[in-house]
């Protein structure tokens, strides 16, 4: 298993988008993704912080039902 980088909060809105993410609403300091197609619906909240935790963006790629190999090719 591959170790998530160290990311900030754009570049991985940026690379959720790249896989039909959109932004749905921001509330305070966290962006609120959501993926409509393919079912089910996928909902995925990111803290918007300069450097995002490796736990954190571990449970993020885990929220968008991708491996961390899949998410690392998309940055």
């Amino acid at each position: 298993m591959t170790k998530p980088p160290l990311l900030s909060a754009r570049e991985c809105v940026k690379a959720l988008e790249a896989v039909g993410f959109v932004v749905d609403r921001q509330r305070g300091s966290h962006i609120i993704l959501r993926r409509e197609s393919p079912p089910p619906t996928r909902t995925v909240v990111v803290p918007n912080h300069k450097e995002i935790d490796r736990r954190t963006l571990k449970s993020i790629i885990d929220q968008a039902g991708l491996t961390a190999e899949e998410f690392i090719e998309l940055l």
